[in-house]
């Protein structure tokens, strides 16, 4: 497959290139696009046949359900059978931005869109470009991230050629995703509403909304094989680098010297090591690849860099990455979501 790249700025759409894509859409191709979290690789997400494109470009389970976007509030109400109070409240405060509401579906989306599951995710983001898509193909969008499926997710469109090109019809790169993790997934088909997937929307921010609401406890654990995902990233090893990832946990010390010790091992061994620091600790590593993802104190910056320098150490080829553990409160519980996954659960506490 011949694959289109362009390039496209939001403070100028080209609105020759949004058509042409949108019609790639809604003629039941793929196009990959950036939004304010990371690229999604969407089509029409009520044509099943344009669906199934997706796992098959991605390699993606076909029981990993997928989230529909659109680019105004109007759009919904085609796509879910009801709309609780409540899940209106927290699009009132968060939408257009990085929330995705788990709604019970209408009839309209197909089986393989929400893995067959009676609900469906829901997003309208806050990227122009992604907006603008929805609207020229004139059909909402199923869009996971535009990668290979337990990759990280890409924040910067290169990543997207490197992993998709020849595998979809259109690749949109806009600038580098401003929050660099996908969207926070709240299920409103439940009382109290939960937390399916923690994101930049945080636990604190939608406590504002409803003080009820609490992020479900399989988010921060490894998940059982027959486990059946509501969301997108509850069940499957993702965001994972080619290199194997060790996380260490504990007081920060303590932890400084056991990486230390580690990496050395391997070094021992002839091995390459990635070590994942930060702004606060690079001083204290002196062997191996040493890339740091941000100040401790800012972990919105630790958040938009995370899935990048996992990337990045797959262009240093080192054998194995190691990093240190973030602690999990607002931010950095999305963060050590995806680290954990990441690395499988191989966890190391001091």
């Amino acid at each position: 497959m011949d694959t289109k790249i362009v390039m496209v700025d939001e403070n100028k759409l080209d609105k020759d290139i949004m058509q042409k894509a949108g019609e790639v859409i809604r003629s039941g191709g793929l196009v990959v696009f950036p939004t304010e979290t990371v690229y999604g690789l969407g089509a029409n997400a009520l044509d099943t046949k344009a669906v199934k494109k997706i796992f098959e470009a991605k390699g993606r389970p076909q029981d990993n359900p997928l989230i529909v976007h659109i680019a105004d509030v109007e759009e919904i109400e085609a796509l879910v059978s009801e709309v609780p109070e409540l899940a209106k409240k927290f699009m009132e405060r968060f939408w257009p931005g990085p929330m995705t509401i788990i709604l019970p579906k209408s009839s309209v989306i197909p089986d393989v869109t929400s893995a067959s599951l009676p609900c469906v995710g829901i997003r309208m983001p806050s990227n122009i470009i992604a907006r603008e898509l929805i609207r020229a193909a004139k059909v909402p969008i199923a869009a996971p991230s535009a990668n290979i499926s337990g990759r990280p997710s890409p924040t910067d469109v290169q990543r997207c050629v490197e992993d998709l090109s020849g595998k979809v019809d259109y690749i949109i790169g806009g600038k580098i995703c401003d929050i660099g993790l996908e969207s926070t997934v709240i299920d409103c088909t439940t009382q109290p509403t939960c937390v399916l997937r923690p994101g930049g929307i945080t636990l604190e921010m939608l406590k504002e909304v409803d003080e009820n609401t609490y992020i479900d406890p399989a988010v921060m654990i490894k998940p059982e094989k027959d486990f059946k995902p509501k969301a997108p990233g509850m069940k499957y090893r993702h965001y994972a680098p080619k290199a194997p990832v060790k996380i260490v946990q504990g007081d920060l010390k303590k932890t400084i010297e056991k990486i230390n010790k580690i990496v050395q091992n391997y070094i021992d061994e002839n091995k390459v090591v990635g070590i994942m620091a930060t702004d606060e600790t690079m001083e204290y590593y002196s062997k191996g690849v040493i890339i740091s993802l941000g100040s401790r104190e800012n972990m919105i910056s630790v958040s938009h860099s995370l899935f990048e320098t996992l990337r990045k150490f797959d262009d240093e080829k080192v054998d194995v990455i190691i990093s240190e553990a973030f602690e999990e409160k607002g931010v950095g519980v999305a963060v050590m979501n995806r680290l954990k996954k990441s690395a499988g659960f191989d966890i190391i506490n001091v």
